[in-house]
């Protein structure tokens, strides 16, 4: 189930806010533990199962790390294990496969093998309870000695497929003791609301653009660079509007999750960008992974070392196939370069020099990352400085001119310019009524769009 379908807005939303404020406030993570495990279970129940294995796992873990305390080597070994277990199921259900393959191009090897299917967000719900588990050996966050409300935690449906990824001590207290009101409520309804519009209104549309420019195989220069513009911002606006959605959801059942999104497009460099983007995962590779290995403590040259670790695991983390190792590395090569001199040069030159440089390479970044084929790769890049088969085709032409409008929406709310225009509306005496009319808008133009197009993609289920 998605959020940006009739089902989930009309049917399980509904009866999950009903029954959630329904019952008394000392049983409502019980509900929300069902819940949870419902919509996960909607199209693959079994993994039902895998998802309670890796609670059971992590909470007997987290007991274990905190009942010996002071003896580190048996907190080691209890945190080791829980790391193995947690990775080992992560790889063996999205990684296994491409591990076969590799060993399949040795001419000495056969392996019969037939990947198991991936369970959806078993990226984000892996890494969640890892940080739990971290957490407690770190002495960050107490043991929790209740099973309920850590599968509650792992299990929670708003951020549960596609994040953001949230650590158990930035919502300890949220999972005990939830100060539900009308004023979160709304926020988080409104929130919703302009995740699903970015999705269904925006996302869905560029998805569509894409599609209908040729994809992989568009003919003609401006109808490739038009083709990447809209995967650009369909990605953009697919993964950051369903985090708005995730964090809406949140704020309707009494919980704030962090922003995941900081309108990374208006960046000036690569660096600002990965402040900016998916912050929920940069953050937790920053603190799980980069900081243990040493930061920027131990040396330029260890720091480099890191930096490669950590954008080696950033590639892979998002898909099971060497573009997204090479996509990771791809931005690597480019943070290491503004560290050692191009950041300082940027800050020199006038900000529009920044914007162009950093748009310029996230498209590519973004080709990459679409690209399993990596020789499709190669030719659709240099298709973009070539114009061998001409600028664009008529049908191209006509496709780029019928996207024009929306892709021009999409360039404008890419940027802060609704915050700015809320921070300067919401004084005024007519702005709630005039957020409601958005409101009840949004909620038509959405129900409409998904009754009579059933074209809804979402890429990050892949991960």
């Amino acid at each position: 189930m998605v959020f940006s379908s009739l089902t989930f807005w009309f049917f399980y939303l509904p009866c999950v806010l009903a029954v959630y404020y329904a019952v008394p406030k000392k049983v409502r993570n019980i509900v929300l533990f069902v819940v949870s495990l419902a919509f996960y279970g909607w199209g693959e129940p079994v993994y039902i199962l895998l998802m309670l294995f890796t609670i059971l796992v992590n909470y007997i873990a987290g007991m274990l790390i905190e009942n010996e305390a002071g003896n580190k080597p048996k907190q080691r070994l209890w945190l080791v294990l829980s790391v193995v277990i947690n990775l080992g199921l992560l790889v063996f259900f999205k990684y296994s496969g491409m591990i076969v393959d590799t060993i399949n191009l040795l001419p000495f090897a056969d392996i019969p093998f037939e990947a198991p299917s991936l369970p959806i967000g078993i990226s984000f719900y892996t890494f969640q309870a890892m940080s739990y588990t971290i957490d407690v050996y770190m002495q960050d966050t107490r043991a929790q000695k209740n099973p309920l409300i850590l599968g509650t935690y792992v299990t929670l449906f708003p951020q549960l497929i596609a994040g953001p990824i949230v650590r158990y001590r930035d919502v300890e207290d949220q999972m005990i003791d939830r100060k539900e009101n009308i004023s979160q409520f709304a926020n988080g309804v409104v929130l919703f609301l302009v995740g699903l519009s970015k999705k269904v209104l925006l996302a869905n549309q560029f998805a569509a653009m894409w599609e209908n420019l040729g994809g992989e195989s568009a003919e003609g220069l401006l109808a490739r660079w038009g083709g990447l513009a809209a995967l650009t911002l369909q990605i953009y606006f697919d993964f950051s509007g369903y985090s708005d959605m995730a964090r809406g959801l949140g704020k309707m059942i009494g919980f704030e999750f962090m922003e995941n999104f900081n309108f990374p497009y208006i960046s000036k460099s690569i660096t600002e960008f990965w402040r900016r983007w998916h912050i929920s995962l940069s953050t937790w590779f920053r603190d799980y992974l980069y900081i243990p290995l040493g930061g920027n403590r131990k040396g330029f040259a260890r720091q480099i070392l890191n930096l490669f670790i950590v954008w080696s695991m950033t590639g892979l983390w998002h898909g099971a196939a060497y573009n997204f190792l090479l996509w990771g590395l791809y931005f690597f090569v480019l943070l290491v370069i503004e560290k050692l001199f191009l950041g300082k040069l940027l800050q020199k030159l006038p900000s529009f020099v920044g914007h162009i440089y950093a748009l310029f390479f996230i498209m590519i970044g973004w080709a990459i990352f679409n690209f399993e084929d990596v020789s499709a790769l190669w030719s659709y890049i240099c298709g973009l400085f070539t114009a061998t088969d001409g600028m664009f085709s008529s049908e191209s032409g006509a496709v780029l001119l019928s996207y024009l409008p929306v892709t021009v929406a999409g360039a404008i709310f890419s940027t802060p310019v609704l915050r700015i225009m809320h921070h300067k509306l919401k004084d005024k005496k007519l702005y709630p009524v005039l957020l409601g009319i958005c409101c009840v808008g949004a909620m038509v133009l959405c129900t409409a769009s998904l009754v009579s197009d059933s074209y809804n993609p979402f890429i990050y289920f892949r991960f």
